[in-house]
């Protein structure tokens, strides 16, 4: 066989497409170096097809996948086991969240030969200059890497994050060759042309529900204002966009950054969304919030995560937020005119099942208090999904209590651990039926009453009988059996974006 490499985005939704920055980034850090393609399976009608008519050519040596958590297993782990099965001397090579965190499952199947765990920006290259010129013995000295050697799983150093400015560009046009690059421009709430983009790697933080902070170790670091704007430039150009998502873990880390950028993008008409901490944007002055607002900041995607404080610290949160904060926060959104969009998550562990849904309740009841304090803030509802940071304290609690994750990788296209991925069915022993009931009951009232503004078909006279409809529910308290409101989501395919993102088209 040829050394040729196949890198693949497995499907991860049945909506409008954003443009695969993953592989992308991993297609930067060979380009010009060796021979690869792009298979996007959200682009491909039936990508098993065009994996196989690749690999009979003889010509390709190694199948790369980035694998998320939840739909993209469904391909990612078939596609790979069948690949292994019928082309044995092929290399696979996995990367993403889901291969850095269940690294263990993942490399014992026996169909995944590496991972690179974080960036692969010279662990990929590094790892194919080793295999293809037979250097085996360079392979423990390269960084960011997972792999398994006479029976035993290796685990090498973390790298420093590079200087992001230093990095390839992406290569945009060579993927053109592949799938058209418009067609991943897609109308949303913000615009019509909406352009997705990944600015910085990392988070400075350390919460231990998040499956990023294994990964990062703590650590950030961005592309310049400058950078990120040259990039918003050729697609203005090219493809006239008029919006643009953030999708980095925190967009909003270094204030001097994101105002450059808010002063660069002023005059251009851009709308944009990102994601931030609270106790980090709530550090901005007044004059700031109201720079970024004139330049096209609509919505901030932050983790509020609960209102409870005693909770917040089980989190391992850091950082300075408070459930005061988050109130005060809002406030100042308000004020501002950017929405902000708030995610919290239900369901943690506690000492007694009473607790627990003590706890659920609590914040059921805050937020309320923020919606009447802030009506446009929006509301995401996740039910915790343990995550493995093994070694704290909230990782021994959840194991103490008898949860367990997947010990194959078949198991994890189960339909039961998809929803686990997606934080809407967390398997967890101590979250009953009930307490789940009365988490989804009140999202579902929550979303009749304060439908999201992020799908923009839900407007006039859908959004008036909604809230009609929800209206004696939400004031007093009835979230048992909300079917009318069910029934009006599923006629006009309401969209959860917290599952699903922006509706887009």
């Amino acid at each position: 066989m040829n050394h040729k490499i196949i890198i693949f985005n497995p499907r991860s939704a049945n909506a409008k497409h954003r443009i695969p920055n993953s592989i992308l980034q991993v297609g930067a850090s060979i380009h010009g170096k060796y021979d690869y393609v792009f298979i996007d399976g959200n682009m491909e009608k039936n990508p098993w097809k065009t994996i196989l008519e690749y690999f009979k050519t003889g010509d390709f040596k190694f199948f790369c996948s980035t694998v998320m958590p939840g739909p993209q297993l469904k391909q990612a782990i078939p596609f790979t086991k069948k690949i292994k099965k019928l082309y044995p001397e092929c290399i696979t090579i996995w990367g993403g969240y889901f291969a850095a965190n269940q690294y263990k499952v993942s490399i014992n199947s026996g169909y995944v030969d590496y991972i690179i765990s974080g960036p692969g920006d010279v662990a990929f290259p590094s790892l194919l200059e080793a295999l293809t010129k037979n250097n085996l013995e360079q392979i423990p000295k390269i960084k960011n890497l997972i792999y398994k050697k006479e029976g035993q799983i290796l685990v090498t150093a973390k790298e420093a994050l590079l200087d992001q400015d230093n990095l390839p560009d992406l290569p945009y046009q060579y993927m053109n060759t592949f799938y058209s690059l418009k067609n991943y421009l897609a109308k949303t709430f913000m615009g019509t042309k909406t352009l997705s983009y990944h600015s910085s790697m990392g988070c400075p933080f350390t919460c231990s529900f998040c499956a990023v902070v294994p990964i990062y170790n703590a650590r950030w670091k961005g592309k310049s204002a400058i950078s990120i704007y040259k990039d918003l430039s050729y697609f203005k150009e090219k493809y006239n966009v008029d919006a643009i998502e953030f999708h980095d873990n925190n967009f909003f880390t270094s204030r001097k950054r994101v105002i450059n950028f808010a002063n660069l993008v002023m005059n251009d008409n851009i709308q944009w969304w990102g994601e931030g901490r609270i106790d980090t944007i709530n550090k901005y002055s007044d004059e700031d919030l109201i720079i970024m607002r004139k330049a096209g900041c609509k919505m901030i995607f932050l983790g509020a995560e609960t209102g409870n404080d005693q909770v917040l610290k089980q989190m391992n949160k850091g950082g300075t937020q408070s459930g005061q904060m988050i109130k005060d926060f809002v406030l100042r959104m308000k004020k501002v005119g950017i929405i902000p969009e708030l995610s919290f998550v239900l369901g943690m562990p506690a000492k007694t099942e009473k607790q627990v849904y003590q706890q659920i309740l609590w914040d059921i009841n805050f937020i309320k208090e923020i919606k009447k304090i802030n009506p446009e803030a929006e509301i995401i509802i996740y039910l915790y999904s343990p995550v493995p940071t093994e070694g704290s304290e909230l990782y021994q609690q959840i194991i103490d209590a008898g949860f367990s994750f997947p010990s194959s990788l078949e198991e994890w296209i189960a339909p039961s651990w998809e929803k686990f991925d997606l934080r809407k069915n967390p398997l967890t022993p101590w979250l009953k039926p009930y307490m789940v009931d009365t988490i989804k009951n009140f999202e579902t009232v929550l979303n009749g009453y304060y439908p999201t503004a992020s799908d923009f078909r839900i407007k006039g006279y859908k959004k008036e009988l909604l809230k009609l409809v929800s209206g004696y529910r939400y004031k007093f308290d009835i979230y048992k059996y909300p079917y009318e409101i069910k029934f009006l989501h599923k006629i006009w395919k309401y969209r959860q974006p917290e599952i699903q993102g922006f509706y887009s088209e």
